[in-house]
């Protein structure tokens, strides 16, 4: 059955988050990414926008500061083990460098929102909508917009 949908769009404020768009992700030097320009850039484009508007703007990176945090993700893929507080692979792609005042999240799940207090930011930020971009749009992007819109957002990809 195909069911009726309407579009909601985007709010008057809405938020940016950028998922993941950290060098162990954008780069084939690390045994988690591939060289991906065309990604960056189109991120990089968004991003621009997005600051041009004044808009708040959310980055995300995955970090494991200890065994116990996605054990059993990490368990079943290993190398997530080099995402450590002190690897280059956890920093966000020099072409998207956050500036001062755009949140940095440290998250340990696939969603943006899981374990972090993304939601309690978005709400002082006045966001009534988010749009999410970043890597992987399988795994982490798609875990944040299902959390974004079961935090009653409206979310575009």
């Amino acid at each position: 059955m195909d069911l009726e949908r309407n579009s909601v769009g985007i709010g008057q404020r809405p938020a940016l988050i950028l998922v993941d768009m950290i060098k162990g992700f954008t780069s084939s030097a690390c045994p988690l990414g591939t060289d991906c320009p065309e990604v960056v850039a189109a991120n990089a484009a968004l991003l621009e926008g997005f600051r041009a508007r004044n808009l708040p703007i959310f980055f995300t990176t995955v970090v494991y500061r200890n065994p116990d945090q996605a054990s059993v993700f990490r368990n079943r893929i290993q190398a997530l083990n080099c995402l450590t507080p002190d690897s280059q692979w956890v920093q966000v792609d020099s072409a998207l460098t956050p500036r001062e005042g755009e949140a940095l999240i440290e998250k340990c799940w696939a969603s943006s929102f899981f374990g972090t207090d993304l939601a309690v930011r978005l709400q002082s930020s006045g966001a009534d909508s988010l749009v999410v971009t970043g890597l992987t749009t399988s795994g982490c992007v798609r875990a944040t917009v299902v959390d974004g819109l079961q935090h009653n957002y409206p979310v575009v990809v």
